[in-house]
């Protein structure tokens, strides 16, 4: 593979952002984590430029038009997008670029980039998810996000890989394997 990237895929609180730190934090993965531009709010204890680029909507929009995403969708209200310039930088510099996006953008991502791998990361159980969620803070979308991670599951299959994070260290290490091939074959 040429330009190795690893599309991290699954609902919220399924455990992402978990996947997404601890591999990062092994510099001999050498892996880039496009950080995304989304319009909503900033949430306690995230910073700009490292978690997401935060700008208003009109801003989103203007970026939108202008072509600079790779992909982009509106979920729960809010625009993200992917910038085309850090998956180039990252390609420049030798890197496996991974990132973490929705169904819907992920899907688009194939389109354009054929050689991207696909993991989607599933919860045990709905239940489980509900906890998770409830957990994560304010229940007052709950609902909402629970329709939309039923939604997204069902596509699961579409994808390359499906990972169940029951247990944390057993399924880290299922997709440590896959990053380590992606990352082998270029």
């Amino acid at each position: 593979m040429k330009h190795p990237m690893i599309v991290l895929i699954g609902p919220s609180a399924v455990g992402k952002s978990s996947f997404l730190d601890r591999a990062l934090s092994e510099s001999e993965l050498n892996l880039y984590d496009v950080v995304t531009y989304t319009s909503r709010a900033m949430r306690p204890g995230e910073k700009d430029g490292v978690h997401y680029h935060f700008v208003s909507q009109e801003k989103f929009e203007q970026l939108k038009e202008g072509d600079f995403f790779v992909e982009w969708a509106l979920v729960h209200g809010n625009y993200y997008g992917t910038p085309k310039d850090q998956i180039r930088e990252a390609w420049g510099r030798g890197q496996t670029v991974i990132m973490d996006i929705d169904v819907q953008g992920a899907q688009s991502v194939k389109r354009l980039y054929p050689q991207a791998i696909s993991v989607f990361l599933m919860p045990p159980s709905v239940d489980e998810l509900r906890q998770r969620l409830i957990k994560r803070g304010p229940a007052g979308d709950l609902e909402l996000r629970l329709e939309n991670a039923q939604r997204e599951m069902a596509l699961a299959d579409h994808f390359d890989h499906v990972i169940i994070n029951d247990e944390f260290e057993a399924a880290y290490k299922e997709f440590r394997k896959i990053v380590e091939k992606a990352s082998q074959n270029q």
